[in-house]
């Protein structure tokens, strides 16, 4: 007689009994598949009740992609990358629309049953909606917070066009507001679905991009390795200007575990670790030269998490942004309640508004602006003058309204009493730093702006022997026009006239040319514009040298960590010598290489100067069309302030010139030091040292670009101290994008789930790899206490 089929553990023949076992088994698998199917939810794939099992069976972390076409990584030496075809990311990414959709609706009925069931939750939710500015963050609603965000977030993929969408700020502020609310009611109805299956929907949309993108994506991983080339770095000239051998030594990091912690500091959601030092600025021997108000660091960048401010919500759209932003997220008033009457910033329920004006513009800032172009026809806004620095910028309402001029302005303001004046200007999407004109040169080269603005900026330009105008003099290139609106222009009492006489000796000196007084009928103030020598002779006939001639030894463009010197720096003479010359008009300056790139000169990759610039600017136009636009998750249009945390020649920021954002280039200080060229082009940045934190306030960025940085970083310094420096000025709901080793883009990857953010997009091929991560609004429980930063 032949075994039976089932045997028992013990090794025993089975009774008769297994046939009505059988039938048992059968019937309860089929009263469990219908009760499953019943009470399970659709998860984003459309798979019934099957969220656990498909997502064990998916490849949780992204692995290399096998070779396939191996042809296609060969590096080519001294070649920058090209990326692949168009077509097969536009086919990933109609793919991923549909699904979004899809999700959509499907969250939005599995929301609907779960309020249904729970009438105290449904209770909460109605009276968020009623009243969507009051929102109060407690301890036990931290996860409430969270969850909505991701709501946010999955209403957001739904209606993504990456990098197609339509700009409809144009509407009425009344249907502005129904909008507003009807979002956030949708967001609340796909909160719960999303909770539970958003990372299974990040999982698929990665999948799905790899799948199809795989070759295509391929290009842009290869890495045309960088050398310093003609340049120097910054932290080179630092060690010959200070004459300073110090070497920083810091340890690389390569964990798998990462525990966060929110910082608990005085600043609270406003934290700078460099400008909230508070125990080193106690220590200060002197604050008579605003020594308090400049950079200083921890002796380690933290690695805690900044907290969200109560009621935080997604940022005001531009240009909209510009008009009115959330007061939940800068809720801060003291300066609505200063200078409200000068039209800077107004209260009104629950937005904060700008005018428009400003202390000198009180009627608002458009007929400020061409009262100055017509005082001096020269300054030619858009097309002369491009790049301009607007020193003590109050809101940067000077700035937000040049952009309709097509000029950049990099507004600067300390943080200080004037509270939150720089963290408006970001939030309201107009490019901003923490700064002040102290004892140390602008993180910014010589020679760099076409215009420098002051309008009642309180410096004090005319004491000490002019050092503080003598470094305004040092980052304006020749021929720049310095536009001072001030009281001492126009006013009379005697204060005001002692003053003018100073600056009128002080510039005199210095060979600034006064064109013009103008009088502004609007506003009832007038400016005078000066414009820097294109050449020397001035300073060598003056019959005293005083300011004195800098040191032939002293270059100009070192600028990271170095002291103010009080002297004029010549004008370059030689017809191949940046700041002999003009640089071309806007927009023409942007695409062509600088006159003084010299085909003898090697560039960081390796080719001729000039080569190497058009080579760069190529590639990532390519990068830009054919893959970040539309391949990689982010919504362009919902995108305003940038930054390339390692920028090159600024082609990356040159790529994106004709969507509606603006991109801080950061040229790194160990990096060739390239930022002149990125000035020379129209576009502007600034030198930092990324294991330091960056002199900006928390949430000031919706996209973070880093080209092989974090390897680079983490030689140096932590990189967990890194990834929370970028969490901190990162928005919620904004994205890091990484293109580096596979290392490092696995040791980013596993930091950004460790911090509950969503990989949008992942992939790797031959050692190299992209990442792009999406930040979300969780917060751990546990707190840091960062003894530095009490008060």
């Amino acid at each position: 007689m032949a075994t039976g089929r089932y045997t028992r553990v013990d090794g025993k023949k089975s009774s008769n009994c297994c046939s009505t076992a059988v039938i048992v088994v059968l019937v309860s698998a089929c009263l469990l598949a219908a009760w499953f199917t019943m009470s399970s939810s659709v998860d984003p794939s459309g798979n019934v009740g099957m969220s656990a099992l498909s997502s064990s069976t998916k490849d949780v972390k992204t692995q290399k992609i096998s070779e396939k076409s191996s042809n296609e990584f060969e590096d080519n030496t001294g070649d920058l990358p090209e990326v692949g075809t168009k077509e097969n990311v536009e086919e990933a990414s109609g793919k991923d629309e549909n699904d979004s959709r899809s999700q959509e609706n499907e969250n939005t009925e599995e929301a609907e049953k779960a309020r249904d069931s729970s009438q105290e939750k449904k209770s909460e939710d109605d009276g968020e909606r009623s009243d969507d500015n009051k929102e109060k963050e407690t301890e036990s609603g931290k996860n409430d917070d969270a969850s909505q965000q991701e709501s946010e977030e999955n209403t957001d993929d739904s209606k993504l066009k990456t990098g197609k969408g339509e700009d409809k700020s144009g509407s009425d502020e009344s249907s502005d507001s129904t909008k507003d609310k009807t979002d956030e009611m949708k967001d609340e109805t796909s909160t719960e679905g999303q909770e539970k299956y958003g990372a299974d929907e990040s999982k698929e949309t990665t999948e799905k991009a790899i799948k199809s993108g795989s070759e295509d994506q391929a290009e842009l991983l290869k890495e045309a390795s960088t050398k310093t080339g003609a340049w120097s770095t910054q932290a080179a000239e630092s060690e010959k200007e200070k004459q300073n051998a110090s070497v920083e030594s810091s340890s690389s990091e390569n964990q798998k575990f990462y525990k966060w912690k929110v910082c608990n500091v005085t600043a609270g959601p406003d934290y700078i670790p460099c400008l909230d030092n508070i125990q080193a600025i106690k220590r200060l021997p002197s604050t008579s030269h605003y020594e308090h108000r400049e950079r200083h660091c921890p002796d380690e960048a933290p690695t805690c998490l900044v907290s969200l401010p109560e009621g935080y919500k997604t940022s005001v759209k531009w240009p909209k942004s510009r008009e009115k932003i959330w007061f939940a997220n800068v809720p801060h008033v003291k300066l609505a309640e200063v200078k409200g009457h000068q039209n800077w910033v107004q209260v009104s329920g629950e937005y904060i508004t700008f005018p428009g004006g400003g202390t000198q513009f009180v009627h608002g800032a458009i007929s400020y602006i061409d009262f100055l172009e017509k005082t001096v026809s020269d300054i030619a806004w858009g097309k002369r003058s491009r790049v301009v620095l607007d020193v003590g910028c109050g809101v940067a309402s000077f700035g937000g309204f040049l952009f309709d001029k097509d000029v950049l302005t990099m507004s600067l303001a300390p943080k200080d009493e004037h509270e939150a004046q720089v963290q408006f200007a970001l939030e309201r999407g107009i490019p901003a730093i923490s700064a002040v004109m102290g004892t140390k040169r602008l993180p910014f080269p010589g020679m760099a702006y076409d215009v420098v603005h002051c309008a009642r900026c309180r410096v004090p330009w005319h004491v000490e022997g002019g050092k503080l105008l003598l470094e305004l003099n040092r980052v304006l290139r020749p021929g720049g026009y310095f536009i001072w609106s001030a009281t001492p222009v126009y006013r009379k009492d005697e204060e005001n006239v002692e003053i003018w006489k100073e600056m009128s000796k002080l510039t005199k000196s210095m060979c600034w040319d006064l064109l013009k007084i103008g009088k502004d009928s609007v506003n009832g103030v007038s400016a005078a514009v000066y414009q820097k020598p294109m050449s020397n002779d001035c300073y060598e006939s003056r019959t005293k040298n005083n300011p004195p001639l800098c040191e032939e030894s002293d270059n100009r463009n070192a600028a990271w960590d170095i002291p103010l010197q009080a002297c004029i720096h010549k004008v370059p003479t030689d017809p191949s010598e940046r700041g002999s010359q003009l640089p071309a008009k806007w927009p023409s300056r942007l695409e062509k290489p600088p006159y003084w790139l010299k085909e003898s000169e090697t560039g960081v990759y390796g080719k001729e100067a000039p080569k190497d610039f058009i080579a760069d600017y190529k590639h990532w136009k390519s990068v830009i069309t054919d893959s970040y636009l539309d391949g990689i998750g982010i919504d362009w249009s919902s995108m305003r302030n940038v930054m390339d945390m390692r920028a090159i020649y600024g082609g990356f920021a040159a790529a994106l010139k004709d969507l509606k954002v603006w991109v801080m280039n950061v040229v790194p200080i160990t990096s060739s030091d390239t930022l002149p060229i990125i000035f020379e082009r129209g576009l502007f940045g600034i030198y930092h040292d990324w294991c330091e934190s960056f002199n900006t306030y928390p949430r000031s960025y919706d996209v973070l670009h880093a080209d092989h940085l974090f390897s680079n970083v983490k030689k140096r310094c932590k990189l967990m101290g890194l990834m929370a420096e970028v969490d901190r000025i990162l928005r919620p709901g904004g994205s890091l994008i990484v293109k580096d080793d596979a290392d490092t883009i696995a040791e980013v990857e596993s930091m950004a789930k460790s911090l509950h953010w969503k990989i949008r997009y992942t992939f790797t091929k031959d050692d190299e790899g992209l990442i792009c991560a999406q930040k979300t609004r969780w917060r751990p429980d546990e707190v840091e206490t960062i003894k530095s930063a009490i008060a």
